[in-house]
């Protein structure tokens, strides 16, 4: 049996950015006084010219990217997810969204995976908060392989991009030729009719341990991998729902304004079935080992699977 290989993305945008760097000479990272735990400090020794800590100041940080970013210059600006996207919000919608600037914002650090950090750490908002900033992209990777390709996707898009990564290290699925990433692409992992499982950035992996649960009890689990959440492959989406009639969605967020909020969003416009959303319920987390926690708020491949059995034995 194949060794499972595990990275945590936050590692991957670190490494991304010095291959960037490589290419693009007007590249400049930002960060706010986490360079190393957001993995930027390798660009920093790689450009120490082109590399600027903002100390702790998310918003003055935003703000400088913003400008910067009007000059004409790439830009990405670098820090936990709850700085990021909590405490530089209002920065982010009128001076990045409002403008339509090409700001790329590399926010780790996000879920209940931070772990021992706790509550105040824990980011479960942040995807729900940049749905709502007109004109930005929101992507939430699965593994190594598919972070690195959207920071380089990322690099030639219009417009402000929220690039979510984590602590955890999570076993790298995508490591196959054909694997193609395309911003606003979901991909299909495995064909099912019974039910359709639509998961996001580690939850990705669960769902595909489920999909194996499920096989043994006779249930053929569709799994789709959406790896940008806006804009959201409403097409992939909407042919689930006709084909299976139920969509299970996994997210390492809240239930609230995340993932499962824009496929049910989706679905009563094209095709209404039943959705059960898997995710942080509308509850903070707390300080623990990182494994523990996402079982503990059933982020799992088993409670995954025990939802999607009872849904689909009451469709």
């Amino acid at each position: 049996m194949a060794e499972i290989i595990r990275k945590a993305t936050r590692d991957s945008y670190g490494e991304a950015l010095v291959e960037l760097g490589k290419e693009y000479e007007d590249l400049l990272v930002l960060v706010a006084d986490l360079a190393d735990a957001t993995k930027v400090e390798w660009f920093k020794k790689a450009y120490p010219e082109r590399f600027f800590d903002c100390g702790i100041a998310e918003a003055n940080m935003m703000a400088v990217a913003a400008g910067l970013a009007s000059t004409g210059k790439k830009v990405f600006a670098s820090s936990f997810a709850m700085f990021a996207a909590g405490r530089a919000y209002e920065i982010i919608r009128n001076s990045i969204g409002y403008p339509h600037l090409p700001v790329k914002i590399g926010a780790t650090h996000a879920g209940i995976s931070v772990g021992e950090d706790g509550a105040s750490h824990q980011c479960c908002e942040d995807i729900a908060l940049m749905r709502t900033i007109p004109g930005m992209t929101v992507i939430n990777p699965a593994d190594d392989i598919e972070a690195k390709a959207a920071v380089k996707a990322s690099m030639t898009l219009d417009g402000p991009v929220y690039l979510r990564f984590g602590r955890l290290a999570v076993p790298v699925i995508n490591d196959n030729p054909d694997y193609k990433f395309e911003i606003g692409k979901g991909i299909l992992l495995k064909d099912g009719t019974d039910l359709t499982i639509v998961a996001t950035g580690l939850m990705v992996n669960e769902a595909i341990e489920a999909a194996k649960i499920l096989e043994a009890d006779g249930i053929n689990a569709r799994v789709i991998n959406i790896h940008t959440i806006k804009p959201l492959d409403t097409e992939i989406i909407c042919k689930a729902a006709t084909d299976t009639k139920l969509i299970i969605t996994a997210e390492e967020h809240s239930v609230i304004g995340g993932l499962g909020s824009a496929v049910a969003d989706t679905v009563t416009g094209c095709c209404p079935c039943k959705v059960v959303k898997i995710g942080v319920q509308d509850v903070f987390g707390h300080s623990g080992p990182a494994l523990k926690l996402l079982k503990e708020f059933g982020l799992s491949a088993e409670n995954i699977a025990e939802q999607a059995k009872q849904a689909f034995q009451n469709k």
